[in-house]
């Protein structure tokens, strides 16, 4: 007859604790709001920065823009 296997006795380090804790937060998260909620967050825009693709999309063309004298 075989002697018996020990089993190893699982370990619960550090590293395991913090995704556990995040994923328990995350699962409460979602079965609270019914969605993952979002953490990013787009960072304000400078209106006074030149984009031509918010120009095109308000419909302004450079015949509207008023012209820099330098003065």
């Amino acid at each position: 007859m075989k002697p018996k296997k020990k089993m190893k006795k699982l370990r619960m380090t550090e590293a395991d604790f913090m995704l556990a804790n995040r994923r328990a937060a995350r699962l409460e998260e979602i079965a609270g709001h019914g969605r993952p909620v979002s953490m990013r967050s787009v960072l304000h825009k400078s209106k006074k920065v030149y984009d031509r693709k918010r120009l095109m999309k308000a419909g302004i063309t450079n015949d509207d823009l008023p012209l820099h004298d330098g003065k």
